[in-house]
């Protein structure tokens, strides 16, 4: 969808300003998709290879478009598996993830080569040499998925899995958000969007930290989130029509509030945590003082 220019010299930018100045360098929030060109790049290899079977008959055919689907497939992996890396090294608390995609995507790569080889030279050594170099370099060049648990030492599984899925849903409703503004092209919006996202997202990773806080916490990710999707969606239906001034202001003071309410009970929590440690301490300080362990 084609967005206006809008900017400091535009006729409307007193009407388009936003209630607060969202400037690069007091915002920290941005995320950089972890997929880059030189994953991107291995979509091309199966495209080559299917387009060079198509006169080599019926064999060669089905030998190529095997081998080129071996190879997209493996691509495919791999970019989900580079997601889920950056998902799981930005979290202090995380499960490694349940499908060594990354692995998976160096096997199929090798299978995928092993294919192409076989149609140049047929046998069995040639190719599964081919193959097997393509998995080390491939594994070489993207690493392997995370084999652990970070941060799970000592914390309740059962409370963990409780977590997970308040976090999935309210992430859902974060992207359900993004298609939203999206459809009303509006930069404005789309930028106080991932603004709030970014409060959001401390607030998770809070309860992540410290699944006793999900209780407190759940209100927010669960029913305010839902609240906010939906005037998200209201808002993109009326603004892509009539370009309503109102409705878009109206929208941007909720969110306004949101992210103070968000902000405000992150910072709540993680207040009531430090007191919890602070009783820690002084509890366990006494029982070493009853054992006859002097403190300095």
């Amino acid at each position: 969808m084609a967005q206006r220019f809008g900017g400091k010299y535009s006729p409307d930018a007193a009407e388009n300003a936003p209630d607060e100045p969202i400037r690069p360098s007091h915002y920290s929030g941005a995320k950089v998709d972890p997929v880059g060109a030189r994953s991107n790049v291995l979509f091309v290899p199966p495209i080559v290879l299917a387009a060079t079977s198509l006169n080599d008959g019926a064999v060669g055919l089905v030998t190529g478009l095997a081998g080129a689907g071996a190879l997209l497939l493996g691509a495919w992996l791999l970019r989900d598996g580079l997601r889920a890396q950056a998902a799981y090294e930005e979290r202090r608390v995380a499960r490694r993830p349940a499908i060594p995609r990354k692995i998976f995507a160096a096997a199929l790569a090798g299978v995928g080569v092993a294919v192409a080889a076989f149609k140049a030279e047929p046998g069995v050594i040639a190719p599964a040499l081919y193959g097997l170099s393509a998995v080390v370099l491939h594994l070489g060049a993207f690493g392997i998925d995370p084999m652990k648990n970070k941060g799970m030492e000592g914390i309740d599984t059962f409370q963990q899995d409780r977590v997970a899925r308040v976090v999935d849903e309210a992430e859902s409703y974060l992207v359900a958000m993004d298609e939203a503004v999206k459809r009303a092209g509006d930069r404005q919006v789309e930028a106080r969007v991932e603004r709030f996202h970014h409060k959001v997202s401390q607030l998770i990773r809070t309860v992540e930290e410290d699944p006793r806080d999900l209780t407190s916490a759940r209100k927010y990710l669960g029913v305010y989130l839902m609240g906010a999707r939906d005037a998200a969606v209201k808002f993109a239906d009326i603004y892509s029509r009539t370009q309503d001034r109102a409705a878009k202001s109206d929208f941007m003071m909720l969110l306004t509030d949101l992210e103070e309410g968000f902000g405000q009970k992150n910072e709540k929590l993680l207040l009531d945590n430090n007191a919890d440690l602070t009783v820690e301490i002084e509890v366990l300080r006494d029982r070493l003082q009853r054992e006859g362990v002097r403190l300095s």
